[in-house]
């Protein structure tokens, strides 16, 4: 059952997915379409799910549901991830790649590779204060405020160089 983002409650649970490139108008048109529909009949145990979803950045899809009206169950998450593979394969878009980190550089979003986030701090690509965002959120609440995150406030703190005491 598709429910107005703005009423559901703080506590509701949602999952962030990122694409691994920017999303076109067309193709937001079509995860639109999926996603209401998907979110309309979503439900667990043949209970309605109160859920919605937001595309932001035309780069992430944020999944909302309401647990405190009713919990997703494993089965209705898998469900949710069916319809997330098909719009992957449809539209040929990775969501699910998760060894890539999206920042905001000089205005636009940009992704950086895991195993090159030392270098990149190191060389000056990023530095502490570069804009992430806050893909591992697991409740609107965290979402709404912690979405966008200086890199030195979040789990890529490991990545910055070390500096010398003396």
């Amino acid at each position: 059952m598709l429910v107005d983002i703005s009423k559901l409650p703080p506590s509701t649970r949602v999952w962030v997915y990122q694409a691994d490139r920017n999303l076109s108008i067309e193709e937001e048109r079509t995860i639109t379409n999926e996603l209401n529909a998907f979110c309309n009949r979503w439900e667990a145990h043949g209970h309605p799910l109160q859920s919605n979803f937001e595309i932001r950045h035309h780069r992430f899809v944020l999944l909302f549901v309401n647990e405190d009206a009713h919990a997703a169950s494993g089965c209705s998450i898998d469900g949710s991830v069916r319809v997330m593979k098909g719009l992957q394969q449809q539209l040929n878009i990775d969501f699910f790649d998760r060894t890539q980190v999206a920042f905001l550089l000089n205005g636009k979003i940009e992704t950086i590779g895991i195993s090159k986030l030392k270098n990149s701090f190191a060389d000056g690509t990023l530095n502490p204060q570069t804009i992430t965002f806050n893909t591992l959120g697991a409740t609107k609440s965290e979402i709404d405020q912690h979405w966008q995150l200086a890199a030195e406030k979040t789990w890529l703190a490991r990545y910055l160089p070390r500096t010398v005491a003396r």
